[in-house]
């Protein structure tokens, strides 16, 4: 047990850096607080929740993931190689595919709610 407590403080660790120093950390974090207000003020449902949560929790991971491997790839070879900038582009390629398709999502549940809430002012 001990050990697993250890380690949960090394991913809490990882998790704080990349917020606190990653200003994509920073940029992906205001979006999802953005989408976590827009759901509490539409009062979006319970099962659309779990969808946000999910988009938001796929981005946030994709984007660790693609700034661990940077940091990696920088690590490994600091000057110019055309695998590592592969290993970067298809890195970056995930994050945006995942970003879009959160975006398609949040478009999905927010905008039907949006409309009626315009239909209701009018």
């Amino acid at each position: 047990m001990a050990l697993f407590i250890k380690q949960v403080g090394f991913a809490v660790a990882g998790i704080k850096i990349f917020f606190y120093n990653e200003r994509n950390g920073k940029i992906q974090a205001c979006i999802a607080l953005a989408a976590i207000v827009l759901g509490s003020v539409l009062q979006i449902k319970k099962p659309e929740w779990c969808i946000v949560i999910l988009c938001i929790a796929i981005v946030l991971g994709a984007e660790m993931v693609n700034t661990a491997l940077e940091k990696l790839c920088n690590l490994v070879c600091s000057e110019y190689h055309p695998a590592i900038k592969v290993i970067k582009d298809v890195s970056a390629g995930a994050v945006l595919l995942c970003s879009v398709m959160a975006a398609i999502v949040g478009l999905l549940i927010f905008v039907p709610y949006l409309y009626y809430l315009v239909q209701q002012r009018a």
